[in-house]
């Protein structure tokens, strides 16, 4: 009888997780996370609060799908959180992509093209390692109180589902204290995760930000973000490739902003070390002093192939006298920039555009030469690529014979050998985005 009882409770409280609000199907958290379920093209849905897919569960969104998520700050933000164990099936197509959005959004024009921080964000955790000396963390963006917010393991090609064809629009907001959630979190994500065709567009906080492990992604879009456009942290070892990254005049800070982590940290054996190929950034130029990649302490990546334009910093690299940092990283070979094209970045010369810091104030003067020279002798190029950049759009289609000569070849059959360097060449695979819809962004 106790056992029927506790199942009957159990049921009711799985039911009243979904309510109809209006024309919405609301989805809230009770503890018992989404279930098993599947998100349906023809239903409004709205998220309220954080929403968890528990470990064992599975949520599958079909294409075409919208979830809309209620506006709230700190305790009252929304978002969705894969955990550990938990799986999301989000293949939308190009046709039919699926839209994470805020509530107020009609889909048009109600919220402005740059408005920010409206919701959360999506959050995906899994088992694979991350550089951190307890093997496993809380992710930021969630209260610590929360146990399904761990992620971190021993399993590197851990599969936490597929990624694909999704717009994820207008989050970030604020859950107390400046811990905004980004747009994209990935927490000790597996290689074994598919993520691939994803726009993050009007983000209050990084577009997208990798705390370890080894996922991929592939074809992915960042704009208009307050802060970082992409972030790596505690030993991201993943690749990429065709990514591209554009700021607003209204803010954005860098690019890239690759971390490492402390020095008892780095006793684990591994570094932020991504592997990159090509990407177009294109930054916003105003004297604020920003880069388009920082390297911090120990963290390093190979970026190969890509076309960045219009910051005012280029490539910094961090340099101390008494622990492993970045520099050190690139004089060991695990931090390359080869066959890459730069333009409209501080003074157009190599030495204003790959720079060395000293962390403790140390004078640099040597180790930033040697990083000078290394600009030409890794066939890196100062040239225009012929990109338009304005109010009116980007056309991002390279034109200058230098991005279709000179490529940094691997033998990584994960990575589509292609004859050009950036992002794109006369296709424009993010026509299906909403700055695609809005005919901001164009290839042809």
């Amino acid at each position: 009888m106790i056992v029927l009882l506790l199942l009957t409770l159990l049921a009711s409280c799985r039911k009243s997780d979904y309510n109809l609000d209006g024309s919405f199907e609301v989805i809230r958290d009770l503890g018992f996370g989404t279930g098993t379920r599947t998100l349906k093209s023809d239903v409004p849905y709205l998220i309220e609060g954080l929403v968890f897919v528990n470990e064992g569960q599975e949520l599958t969104i079909e294409p075409g799908t919208i979830v809309r998520f209620k506006s709230g700050q700190a305790d009252k933000a929304s978002a969705l959180i894969v955990s550990r164990g938990g799986k999301i099936f989000a293949e939308g197509t190009s046709e039919k992509p699926i839209i994470f959005t805020a509530q107020a959004d009609d889909l048009n024009g109600s919220v402005p093209l740059y408005a920010q921080g409206l919701w959360g964000g999506l959050i995906v955790l899994g088992h694979a390692r991350i550089n951190h000396p307890d093997g496993e963390a809380i992710i930021e963006g969630i209260p610590m109180s929360e146990p399904r917010a761990v992620f971190g393991g021993d399993y590197d090609d851990d599969n936490s589902g597929t990624i694909k064809y999704i717009s994820i629009r207008h989050g970030g907001t604020n859950i107390g204290q400046g811990n905004e959630i980004n747009g994209l979190t990935l927490g000790g994500v597996g290689s074994k995760t598919k993520i691939e065709f994803v726009e993050v567009i009007s983000n209050k906080d990084d577009g997208v930000e990798i705390f370890g492990g080894t996922v991929n992604l592939r074809n992915i879009l960042v704009s208009f973000c307050g802060d970082d456009a992409f972030d790596f942290d505690m030993g991201y070892r993943g690749k990429g490739q065709f990514w591209c990254a554009i700021q607003s005049q209204a803010g954005g800070d860098k690019l890239i902003e690759a971390d490492g982590n402390s020095i008892e940290k780095h006793s684990l054996g591994f570094y932020t070390e991504a592997v990159l190929y090509n990407l177009s950034f294109v930054g916003k130029r105003d004297n604020s002093g920003d880069q388009l990649i920082s390297f911090n302490t120990q963290a390093a990546a190979s970026i190969h192939n890509s076309i960045m334009v219009n910051q005012d910093n280029g490539v910094l690299l961090e340099f101390s006298a008494f622990r492993q940092n970045s520099y050190t990283l690139w004089l060991d070979g695990k931090l390359n920039l080869t066959n890459n094209l730069f333009f409209n970045v501080n003074d157009d010369t190599p030495d204003g555009i790959f720079k060395v810091h000293g962390i403790n104030g140390e004078n640099t003067t040597d180790q930033e030469s040697n990083f000078v020279n290394y600009f030409t002798n890794a066939a890196n190029h100062i040239s225009n690529p012929g990109f338009v950049t304005g109010q009116q759009g980007f056309w991002l289609n390279p034109v200058n014979s230098l991005a279709f000569e000179g490529f940094h070849q691997t033998d990584d059959t994960w990575f589509i050998q292609v004859p050009y360097k950036g992002a794109f060449y006369m296709e424009n695979w993010a026509d299906w985005t909403l700055l695609g819809q809005k005919g901001l962004l164009i290839i042809d």
